[in-house]
């Protein structure tokens, strides 16, 4: 590529990603996920369009799986465990035994009704068995639904992308072999171990983070948002669920309270957004409109198919034994949102040569179009038809944390000892250099913050927070003062290092 053609190239891909952030913006205000515009712009680029030709389904498949777990470990990463420590038991089963359900429903139905030979019906079953994360993410935090229904339909998005992949990778095995106990094995090793490894990233990298001051604040978000990436790669590498992994060690991460939570979760929603225009333009290249027309039956028969039966089903069956109000089981039937994930998946048959398979991603494509027109704008109405919006949406303040020396600031330690001039001197008198301030003593195992006549005893140890350009006034204040006493100065005692 010339220097010259650089320049064009990211020209070009400047223009996308500002069309595509006001098609958001254009979105937001109807009511749409902007999936779809996102969708439009790629269709609008490509052949039939402004004729840019792009028909690679290997470089689709490659970028697409990268954009979904950045777009997963966003996800976590902006996921308050509050919200779904309730539900996760519900939320297990719909991402294992739902997507199973409606996966079995979905290609019985288009087996039967539209001729599809049986590998073609699982694929495509299984391709449209998991909601989408980006669009849950996108219109249901917009909807102010109960904490407790809105975490159900976001952990179960983070959840169920690993089963779908899953089997869409087993069913595209040439030739096709169903093996019911072995799957049942691939499932639980990949998901076991998928788990264990984002749990594990989670955990060490929250511990490591917290005793480690980096040199500048932007470093956290990306410090925390690398880590995520890498619990993706490493279950990947261990040929577990990457996109489990991704999500879980995004959650751990984002409630364990590291410094800089409100820039890390700006970061990743940032991430989220780049990598949710990059993914549906280059599905929307890869789509040829002119072959769209002859599956625009099968696809709505499809989507008939999955709204009012394989999902419906699939939520009454996973919820059997959970104490889930008919209200919530209808919205979450209606509020299965399919997106990116399954036209990334469709991808997949493609690469590894399954016969007919292009088929599969024109009714894919058209199937998340009608399901983005038809649900999206409707999820808001059909949530206060069931008297699911609370009347008080008041939003919690966001507290947030930051390593001191990104402040300018330090932490001092220091206890008093026997003999210390420093015993009876009470807060206000030891007259600490301003910006500085005794936060806590710590006397016989009790901690509590001192008042201004608040006296110092034999034993007290106290922590002290100050600045850095002050740091050395506190200390030759502390020292002249455990010296000589509150009066140290008419003794010339100015703290001096002994």
């Amino acid at each position: 590529m010339t220097l010259h053609q650089l320049y064009v190239a990211l020209f070009i891909g400047g223009l996308v990603l500002l069309a595509s952030i006001a098609a958001t913006r254009l979105a937001t205000g109807i009511g749409l996920p902007s999936l779809l515009l996102f969708l439009g712009v790629g269709v609008l680029v490509g052949e039939d369009g402004l004729g840019l030709q792009f028909d690679n389904a290997q470089l689709a498949q490659d970028l697409g799986t990268a954009a979904l777990a950045i777009i997963l470990v966003e996800g976590g990463l902006t996921t308050r465990f509050n919200d779904i420590r309730k539900v996760l038991a519900p939320a297990g089963v719909l991402a294992t035994v739902g997507v199973a359900v409606s996966t079995l429903v979905t290609a019985s139905a288009v087996h039967w009704l539209l001729g599809m030979d049986w590998q073609l019906a699982l694929l495509l079953g299984a391709v449209v068995s998991s909601t989408d994360a980006a669009a849950v993410f996108s219109v249901i935090r917009v909807v102010p639904l109960p904490r407790r229904l809105s975490g159900l339909l976001e952990a179960e998005s983070g959840f169920n992308d690993a089963p779908a992949v899953i089997l869409v990778l087993l069913f595209s095995a040439m030739p096709l072999v169903l093996d019911p106990a072995d799957m049942a094995l691939t499932l639980l090793y990949e998901l076991g171990i998928g788990t264990v490894i984002g749990l594990g990233v989670g955990f060490l990298g929250a511990m490591t983070l917290r005793r480690m001051a980096l040199p500048a604040a932007g470093l956290y978000p990306l410090a925390t948002f690398g880590l995520g990436m890498v619990a993706f790669a490493a279950a990947g590498t261990a040929h577990a669920s990457g996109f489990l992994a991704a999500y879980l060690a995004g959650v751990v991460l984002a409630n364990s309270g590291l410094p800089h939570r409100s820039a890390t979760r700006s970061f990743a929603e940032g991430c989220g957004w780049l990598a949710q225009i990059g993914v549906f333009v280059i599905l929307g290249l890869l789509v040829s409109p002119d072959e769209l027309l002859d599956e625009v039956v099968p696809a709505v028969v499809t989507g008939l198919v999955l709204l009012l039966l394989a999902r419906p089903l699939s939520v009454a069956l996973s919820l059997i034994g959970f104490r889930v109000p008919w209200r919530e089981k209808v919205f979450l039937s209606w509020a299965g949102l399919r997106g990116a994930v399954p036209i990334v998946l469709c991808t997949y048959p493609i690469v590894a040569g399954v016969p007919d398979s292009w088929r599969l991603l024109n009714i894919v494509f058209i199937l998340v179009v009608l399901y983005t027109v038809i649900q999206g704008p409707s999820l808001r109405l059909v949530a206060e038809r069931l008297q699911l919006i609370p009347r008080d949406t008041t939003r919690e303040i966001q507290v947030d944390a930051a390593p001191l020396d990104v402040l300018g600031a330090e932490l001092l330690t220091m206890t008093v000892l026997p003999g210390s001039r420093l015993q009876n001197v009470t807060v206000l008198e030891l007259r600490l250099p301003d910006p500085s301030v005794i936060t806590l003593i710590i006397r016989a195992g009790r901690s509590f913050v001192p008042q201004p006549m608040t006296r110092l005893h034999i034993g007290d140890e106290l922590l002290i927070v100050t600045t850095t350009v002050t740091r050395e006034l506190a200390e030759r204040r502390l020292r002249a003062v455990s010296r000589r006493g509150k009066l140290a100065y008419w003794f010339d005692e100015y703290g001096d290092p002994a």
